[in-house]
């Protein structure tokens, strides 16, 4: 049995005791007796849920390797191709940078992240292979779930589909797809492909979807459809869905209540315009925020900071007040742990001991000043502290 103390924490604006037993969460109250344990005073400094990163491509990075300028020419697919070719050049993917972003995301909070990892005939399953070969060099600080994803396209990049269903065989927890209408030109398809993968396998599914206007509303419009007729609720996300937060109002109130009630999930990496969180919340559309890409081909921006990421969509959406900008840390906290299925998240007795310290007074004021981590917890295990690797 390990038990750490959190003595004296601030948690939802009350000083009080954490003691942490065997990976969980055993006891919250004033004044914790445990003889044995390890304690550490926070002196009233603000305990979260670790951050959970639900939208990351972990196998795209280049952190701690050569600053590359980037090069690819505007659009989408222009992206995408500058991605497959420069890949091999770079030594993408590489474990190395994958555990040397994992490393600096333990730092600043993160306990879990979802990872999309790109999945085609060049490169086969070696995304899979690195990104699983850098979790096992962290040794548990963080742990992960990865989505098979087509980021070439599917049905325009022949072998891609077989490719896909090799990685759901050798455990990769989701299948992904991307803009079925935009880059596979055939949305029916792609989702029949995609789904049934899904039922076969018994996965998640989650589905990039850039497509904007009318284009990405339809596109919507099948997935809500499908998730409700196969009764998937619960099983699919909708990624970025630029084309919400993009709907006039009675657009997108018609599709928030469509996603309610299939059960879809949302993951964004808090763009401008924003998702419309405050409506997708009252909804009860769970919401996760993510990093996307860190300094890779396709952007030589991010930090992989959640509490960033949840200044990004305070700002963009225009949040002023404290319980609005506590919205934006929830959805890099708990709405992660809902739309990634983590049970159990959140600081109450039972839970999952996946906690980070940080020295302010409430949830508002980390995201305005994203302070140096004092303690990052995994599995009732510090991993992290002041910012430094444990």
């Amino acid at each position: 049995m390990t038990e750490l103390l959190l003595r004296d924490a601030t948690v939802d604006g009350v000083r009080t005791d954490l003691l942490l037993r065997d990976g969980r969460v055993a006891s919250i109250a004033p004044s914790i007796d445990a003889p044995g344990a390890t304690v550490e005073d926070l002196r009233g400094r603000l305990v979260l849920p670790g951050f959970v990163d639900g939208h990351a491509h972990l196998d795209k990075t280049l952190w701690g390797g050569p600053w590359v300028p980037h090069s690819a020419p505007p659009g989408l697919m222009n992206k995408i191709r500058n991605g497959q070719v420069r890949r091999p050049e770079l030594g993408i993917p590489s474990a190395d940078y994958i555990t040397a972003l994992l490393s600096h995301m333990v730092t600043l909070g993160t306990t879990h992240v979802r990872s999309h990892v790109d999945v085609d005939p060049e490169v086969g399953l070696g995304s899979v292979v690195a990104v699983r070969a850098a979790l096992e060099r962290l040794d548990g600080r963080i742990t992960a779930e990865l989505v098979a994803f087509p980021q070439t396209g599917m049905l325009i990049s022949p072998g891609t589909a077989e490719l896909l269903e090799e990685a759901l065989k050798q455990g990769v927890e989701h299948i992904g797809g991307i803009d079925p209408a935009g880059v596979d030109r055939d949305p029916v398809k792609h989702l029949d492909v995609i789904f049934e993968l899904a039922a076969r396998h018994g996965t998640g599914v989650d589905i990039h979807l850039h497509d904007r206007g009318t284009l990405g509303v339809f596109q919507f419009e099948l997935i809500i459809e499908r998730t409700r007729a196969l009764g998937l609720a619960g099983k699919v996300t909708i990624s970025h869905g630029f084309a919400l937060a993009g709907a006039d109002p009675e657009t997108r109130d018609r599709l928030v209540a469509g996603l309610a009630g299939a059960g879809i999930s949302l993951a964004t990496t808090a763009p401008s315009p924003a998702l419309p969180l405050k409506a997708l919340y009252e909804a009860g559309v769970p919401v996760t925020l993510g990093n996307d890409g860190v300094r890779d081909l396709w952007s030589p921006y991010g930090t992989g900071d959640m509490l960033e990421r949840a200044l990004f969509q305070a700002k963009h959406s225009g949040f002023a007040e404290d319980a609005d900008i506590a919205l934006a840390v929830d959805a890099a906290t708990l709405g992660g742990a809902r739309v990634t299925g983590l049970g159990d998240y959140g600081i109450v007795e039972g839970a999952r001991a996946d906690l980070v310290v940080v020295d302010v007074r409430n949830a508002a004021e980390a995201v305005v000043l994203r302070p140096v981590r004092s303690l990052v917890v995994k599995a009732g295990r510090i991993v992290a502290r002041d910012g430094e690797l444990v």
